[in-house]
């Protein structure tokens, strides 16, 4: 590696000097006395020597003093700038300078971009590289004054000459600002794959990779190749090193490069794992990867802030359209239930990306308020289609017409589903009233226009103060949906051609409403007490009307009514009422112990109800009438039950077992 070109002149002047002072000592030298008179060979040795050092002496006083030289150079440069280039005007005589220049300087540049052993940046010393930078900024501006004369042919020839150093310079340049950027260390990136949304953004300091002085010298080289009018040339460069290190930072998050028709011609399944990977990749790009990508910039383009703005502008938006291509084509799927919960995940990392880019880009800049725009479009598409899966849900539901009746009278699981699925939307309750607020603001502005419109043709006054709404648009939807649900269980229920099995039905999908809705302070909250309220009062109206259906022909057989005749009991009207209670409640028991009450408290409500109407009455009538019978066999013929035995089956019913046989029981 040859040394500076400074340093070098600056020895080649002390060696001048030193051979100076030889031949000095030579022409002063030890006189030869005839004792010490050398043989015949010596004076021609001495005298080639002399002839050698002399030559070598002619080398060194020819080597050009590199100070004076750019001290010429600068002044020459000085000289051309007073000068307009006009056609009239004579240019300074070109001085010998210039060739002397380009002679230590053509050498210099070859010297470190050699084809078989080139000199890498990062080995010169720092000494070197000032050198190397101050001499290619006096090369350019020489070659920008020699331009003004490039008619007259000797300007020509030097600007030609000049030119074609500063580009071989600059080419060297441009690889090793290539070669920094290429050598970043990506084990050290410290990219969280699953950021915090509290998280602090990188510090300013922060660069992905490289160390401070990499920083140091990408600047330089950087700040080298704008000066010198190669400021597309070096953006290029930076652009696609750092654009394939961010292609690598995206697939080490997992998160695939697809086109929108890629997208969109995957199942649901693959999609649900790539909307998870997507909002992990997006948080982690917006909250960190973007700031440490900004401060690299700003910091290896330091004093050059439009430039790296520009290139921040660039480098970041085109991977934020890669990144607004996946949730536009999320948008675009056919619209579902199931696919509600990831829409509505997509919309809230959308609508949290704004903050996080305000603070990257200057206020009101353009690129921020294009990609404010293509996020705000993403995100009401995305809204849109949140808002048409809960009226569809509404309408599904009102239409939803199943043939075949749940046995025993069970929760339905299309009740399951409903309540669950609604249970869920509530989680994101904050983001939904938000949505159906703009989606009635929308629809209200329609309506006040149709109305106005109405007014001003009839004369009448529009009434703009509006009362407040108790109920917020999405606790209005969500009532529709239960009201829907409410009345496709009704048709459910007409499904069962026994009436009292009807009833249970209506009160096992109530309760279990009822109860989803008490456990949830979510769903709670949006459906609010009144509706609790309502909901326990119809529970409440089917039980009692399953007690009058079931139980009021039983309790009909166990009045003193038609019994008496003449003052007398009638026995035989006794023994057919007696008859009649058996076969009822026989066969009450046998069908109503394979209905189904999985809910435990409602199950305990129906038997301690049905216990407290059969058995105070039916004890009453024994007490009043058995001992009309004959007692023995006659009395165990009509007979058939004790109040205790009453109890028991009664404790039977509603566990969706089989048929119990009472005799065994008994």
């Amino acid at each position: 590696m040859e040394p500076d070109s400074t340093i070098k002149d600056e020895s080649l002047d002390e060696k001048t000097n030193e051979n100076k002072d030889e031949q000095t000592d030579h022409s002063t030298g030890p006189d030869v006395t005839k004792d010490n008179k050398p043989d015949d060979k010596e004076p021609k040795e001495e005298s080639e020597n002399k002839t050698n050092e002399q030559d070598d002496e002619n080398t060194d006083q020819q080597a050009p003093d590199i100070v004076k030289v750019t001290d010429e150079i600068d002044g020459f440069v000085t000289l051309l700038s007073s000068h307009t280039g006009d056609d009239d005007e004579e240019p300074p005589e070109i001085q010998d300078s210039l060739e002397k220049f380009a002679f230590v300087a053509e050498a210099k540049i070859a010297n470190y971009d050699m084809m078989d052993n080139p000199v890498k940046w990062s080995q010169l010393s720092e000494e070197e590289t000032t050198s190397l930078l101050e001499n290619v900024a006096r090369i350019h501006k020489l070659c920008v004054s020699l331009a003004k004369f490039s008619k007259h042919s000797n300007y020509a020839l030097t600007l030609n000459r000049f030119g074609g150093i500063l580009q071989r310079a600059l080419s060297f340049f441009e690889e090793e600002f290539r070669l920094l950027l290429e050598d970043y260390d990506a084990n050290n990136i410290e990219y969280s794959s699953d950021p915090d949304p509290e998280q602090e953004p990188p510090e300013v300091n922060y660069f992905p990779g490289y160390s401070d002085d990499i920083i140091a010298k990408l600047n330089k080289l950087g700040h080298a190749l704008i000066s010198a009018g190669h400021e597309t040339e070096c953006c290029q460069l930076y652009f696609l090193e750092r654009r394939k290190a961010l292609e690598a930072t995206f697939d080490r998050l997992g998160f695939e490069k697809n086109s929108i028709d890629d997208i969109q011609k995957k199942s649901w399944e693959s999609m649900e794992r790539d909307i998870a990977t997507w909002i992990k990749t997006y948080k982690e790009f917006s909250k960190n990867i973007l700031p440490s990508e900004r401060n690299l910039i700003e910091s290896v383009y330091a004093g050059h802030e439009s430039v790296s703005l520009n290139l921040f502008r660039i480098l970041s938006r085109t991977f934020l359209i890669q990144l607004f291509n996946f949730s536009e084509a999320v948008a675009m799927t056919k619209r579902s239930d199931e696919k509600l919960f990831k829409f509505v995940d997509v919309y809230e990392t959308l609508r949290d990306l704004i903050p996080s880019l305000d603070g990257l880009f200057p206020a009101d800049d353009v690129v921020l308020e294009l990609i404010k725009s293509d996020v705000n479009l993403t995100r009401c598409k995305i809204g849109e289609t949140i808002i048409c899966i809960f009226i569809e849900l509404e309408n599904k539901i009102k239409t939803e017409s199943g043939k075949t009746p749940v046995p025993g009278g069970a929760v339905h699981p299309s009740t399951r589903y409903t309540l669950n699925y609604l249970k869920a939307a509530c989680e994101y309750k904050d983001t939904l009233e938000l949505l159906f607020k703009d989606h009635q603001k929308i629809e209200r502005a329609d309506s006040q226009r149709s109305t106005s419109d109405y007014n001003a043709a009839n004369n009448q006054p529009s009434n703009n103060n509006e009362e407040a709404t108790v109920q917020s648009p999405f606790q209005i939807q969500l009532q529709r949906v239960m009201d829907s649900v409410d009345i496709n269980l009704e048709g459910k229920s007409k499904l069962y051609k026994d009436p009292s099995l009807s009833l249970i039905f209506l009160m096992n999908n109530g309760r279990y409403i009822l109860q989803k809705v008490k456990g949830s302070p979510e769903i709670k909250g949006v459906m609010g007490d009144p509706w609790i309220r309502k909901r326990s009062s119809d529970l409440r109206s089917y039980h009692k009307s399953y007690q009058r259906e079931t139980w009021g022909k039983v309790l009909q057989c166990l009045t003193a009514e038609g019994l008496t005749v003449h003052g007398k009991v009638s026995k035989p009207q006794l023994k057919e009422r007696f008859k009649s209670f058996n076969a009822m409640f026989d066969e009450i028991h046998k069908t109503q112990s394979t209905w189904v009450v999985t809910d435990e408290q409602l199950q305990s409500e129906l038997r301690v109800s049905i216990a407290s109407l059969v058995i105070p009455a039916y004890r009453s009538f024994m007490a009043r009438f058995s001992s009309t019978f004959t007692p023995g066999r006659q009395t165990e013929k009509y007979v058939k039950y004790q109040p205790e035995d009453i109890e028991t089956y009664i404790d039977e019913l509603f566990d969706g077992s089989s048929a119990t046989q009472m005799g065994k029981k008994r």
